[in-house]
């Protein structure tokens, strides 16, 4: 047969761990997993899906060979020490009173548990700029360096091996509220974490918004700040009580960062007005105000109405200048017509002469 496990591992406390096992044979062997602590009177023992206060799990197949994988969730300092895995096809491999004639094949992986160590994170205001702190408790050897990233973004990168870091913000802590994480290049890699926390900011999505009358129409207010909106609230002004989410025309949908209020059927009386939408977090309030305006329907024919009604204007114009030239022109007309024909006359009287 054939065994493969993964090499010795370090893992901080309160993290995970997953080791792989893969087993060659014909039978398909089975695989087992064994551990030894670190104190020197404990022996092996075996584990099982849902040992350790349902902190283990064990996933094996067998199909064409074996293969088993055993995570440990939660890490403790108790976790440490010699994980084996054990694969046999014997068919007297589990007998409690024969000895098998094929040894257990065995592969080994030391894991070593490692106590997080206590991080102390601050945020302080110095002449106008954030500066943002973690000092590691007591003397950790092998920091290589640090780095301070905020979400997916590396803010800052050293390779200083003390055990304090510190970044500094220019701008107000409304502006750069969130989660910010310094990072300590060690084996394995510990980080701490400083939250910048600021009562909602507001904005409106849109300062003023348009609706037709019977159409729906949609006011959206949103935060970007930390920590999220715990809960969102809708008034019209004028009126004390909040809108209520399914309540007459009103649907309200809302979420940490953003909230929506729709009103269906609008109408020009009832509806057309400033309305205030407020968040909430533990550090505050903050809100933001949206005129709507309701057209009436026949809103969008005003200017088609009034383009007809140039053109009918102007139409009307040409006609009566038109009409009130034709008689001129024809008395025009006739003179020349009548001083033609004395000409012609007059020279028929001479040549007859």
């Amino acid at each position: 047969g054939f065994v493969k496990s993964p090499l010795s591992q370090k893992r901080l406390a309160q993290d995970s761990v997953e080791l792989h096992c893969e087993a060659i044979g014909s039978p398909i062997p089975e695989i087992q997993w064994w551990f030894e602590g670190n104190d020197p009177n404990e022996t092996y023992a075996q584990l099982w899906d849902g040992a350790r206060q349902d902190r283990v799990k064990i996933n094996a197949t067998y199909n064409l060979h074996s293969t088993s994988t055993i995570s440990i969730a939660n890490l403790t300092g108790d976790d440490s020490g010699m994980y084996e895995c054990r694969a046999s096809n014997d068919p007297d491999r589990n007998h409690l009173s024969k000895s098998p004639k094929v040894k257990w094949i065995r592969s080994q992986a030391n894991l070593f548990v490692i106590e997080r160590e206590y991080i102390k994170a601050q945020v302080a205001t110095v002449a106008g700029k954030l500066v943002l702190t973690c000092n590691i408790s007591g003397s950790y050897p092998g920091i290589d360096g640090h780095e301070w990233v905020h979400g997916d973004k590396v803010l800052q990168t050293d390779t200083d091996s003390g055990t304090s870091t510190s970044y500094t913000i220019e701008g107000k802590m409304e502006e750069h509220s969130g989660v910010y994480e310094c990072v300590y290049k060690t084996t394995p890699v510990v980080k701490g974490q400083v939250n910048i926390s600021v009562p909602p900011q507001v904005t409106a999505y849109k300062k003023s918004e348009h609706g037709n009358e019977g159409d729906t129409g949609v006011l959206i207010c949103k935060s970007a700040s930390f920590p999220p909106v715990d809960s969102w609230v809708w008034k019209k002004n004028g009126q004390e009580q909040p809108l209520v989410n399914g309540s007459g025309r009103y649907i309200i949908k809302s979420s940490g960062n953003k909230t929506e209020l729709r009103i269906l059927k609008l109408s020009i009386e009832e509806d057309a007005g400033d309305y205030h939408c407020n968040g909430t977090n533990a550090y505050g309030t903050g809100g933001a105000t949206i005129n709507l305006r309701v057209r009436s329907r026949l809103a969008a024919l005003w200017p088609f109405l009034g383009i007809v009604a140039e053109v009918l204007v102007l139409v009307t114009i040409i006609f009566i200048y038109e009409k009130r030239r034709k008689p001129d022109e024809v008395l025009d007309g006739k003179k020349k017509s009548n001083a033609t024909n004395h000409k012609d006359k007059n020279v028929r009287q001479r040549n007859a002469n």
